[in-house]
C-alpha cells in the first residue's frame, strides 16, 4: 500500500491532488479519510501527519485550487497587451483552468458542503473576493471605487455562472469560441461605463 517516501512537500501536494479527486466525486460527507489515504496509496497515519483532519484538508483543498485559478487569470492578465487583451485574456485562461481542471471547479462552485457549511462558503467567498480585486485593478474608467468594484464583482459572476453552465451542458463549445464570446459581451459592457454625476 505505502509509496516510496516523498518529501513532506511533495507528499502534501500529493495528497491534495489525489483527495482533490476523491471529493469531487464523493463529495464532502460521502468521502472519508480511509478513502483519501487508499487513493494516495500511502497509510491514514501518513494523511493525519499532513492534515488532522478531513474538514483542514478540505479547507486547504479549497484555497489551493482558489489561489491556482486567480493565478492562471492574473498571470494571463499581466502578459496582456492593453485593455481589450487583458479581457480576452482573462476569460480565456479562466475557461481554460475550468477545462482542464472540471473536478477543482466542481469543488469550488459546486461543492456539496458549501451551501450548509459557512466556513466552506467563507473561504469560496474570499476566493471571488480576492478575484474581484484583480479584475477591480483592470478596469480603466473614471468612476468611483465603490462602483469599479460592484461591476468587478459582475465580471467574477460572468466568469463563475457561464463556466457552471458550460460544465453542465456538457462543454459543447471549445474554450476558444466560449472565451471569445464571453470577452465580447464584457468588453462591449465595460467599453460602456460612464461615470456617474
Amino acid at each position: 500500500m505505502s509509496q516510496a517516501r516523498l518529501p513532506a512537500v511533495r507528499r502534501r501536494r500529493q495528497l491534495l491532488d489525489v483527495s482533490l479527486e476523491v471529493f469531487a466525486k464523493k463529495g464532502f460527507h460521502g468521502t472519508s479519510m480511509v478513502d483519501v489515504a487508499d487513493a494516495a496509496g500511502v497509510t491514514k497515519p501518513v494523511l493525519y501527519q499532513h492534515f488532522r483532519s478531513k474538514r483542514e484538508l478540505y479547507l486547504e483543498l479549497l484555497e489551493d485550487v482558489g489561489q491556482r485559478l486567480l493565478e492562471e487569470v492574473q498571470k494571463a492578465t499581466a502578459a496582456a497587451g492593453g485593455p481589450r487583451q487583458q479581457v480576452a485574456s482573462g476569460f480565456a485562461a479562466y475557461f481554460r483552468f475550468v477545462s482542464e481542471n472540471e473536478s477543482a471547479f466542481r469543488l469550488l462552485f459546486g461543492g456539496d458542503g458549501r451551501e450548509a457549511d459557512a466556513e466552506f462558503a467563507d473561504v469560496v467567498r474570499r476566493v471571488e473576493d480576492a478575484m474581484a480585486d484583480a479584475v477591480a485593478l483592470l478596469i480603466e474608467a473614471e468612476i468611483d471605487d465603490d462602483h469599479r468594484r460592484l461591476l468587478a464583482y459582475g465580471v467574477v459572476g460572468l466568469a463563475e455562472a457561464t463556466s457552471r453552465h458550460w460544465v453542465l451542458t456538457g462543454r459543447r463549445e471549445p474554450v476558444d469560441i466560449l472565451s471569445r464570446r464571453v470577452a465580447d459581451m464584457a468588453w462591449g459592457g465595460l467599453r460602456g461605463i460612464r461615470p456617474e454625476h
